[in-house]
């Protein structure tokens, strides 16, 4: 399916081409923080390989280039995802955007956000939290589950079709 929106257009399919991995690896690497980096494909395949019923939703500009990548996938009963985007094409509504494409598909979203501004990107800039644009886009922030570990420092967002949070 494609749809198309202003000058973005959205492309879903259940596995990625060469081509589309590369292109969401770039964003993955160039927007999360230093120490989510994926030094490469296989790596980046381990990650992605074992997701079970994977949707993907690409965003893609008018010059046919990938700026913004999603997925839903399933872990037991519950239906999660996660939703990047390059930095030039941040605060211009288009993560809500493509946020509302998965919200189609679904009737409940579970994810983890870093609720916190202290972690780096690659380029050395701050990772800024995106609580505030869960938040923003229907999602209850639960403080009261994290995932804490080496590698990550998040809390659990999660958006319910029945209650538009």
């Amino acid at each position: 399916m494609t749809l198309y929106i202003c000058t973005m257009k959205i492309i879903t399919t259940s596995t990625l081409s060469g081509q589309q991995k590369q292109a969401a690896l770039n964003i993955w690497n160039a927007e999360y923080p230093v120490r989510l980096l994926m030094p490469g494909m296989n790596e980046f395949d381990t990650f992605i390989n074992p997701l079970i019923n994977p949707k993907h939703y690409l965003l893609i500009n008018e010059p046919d280039e990938i700026v913004g990548w999603a997925a839903t996938f399933s872990v037991e009963t519950a239906r999660c995802f996660f939703i990047m985007l390059s930095g030039s094409i941040h605060g211009k509504g288009y993560g809500s955007l493509l946020l509302n494409e998965l919200k189609k598909d679904e009737t409940q979203l579970f994810g983890w956000a870093i609720d916190h501004d202290t972690d780096i990107k690659a380029n050395g800039e701050p990772y800024p939290s995106p609580i505030n644009f869960y938040h923003k886009n229907g999602f209850t922030i639960n403080t009261d589950l994290r995932l804490e570990n080496e590698q990550l420092s998040a809390v659990n967002i999660l958006w319910n079709a029945e209650t538009g949070q």
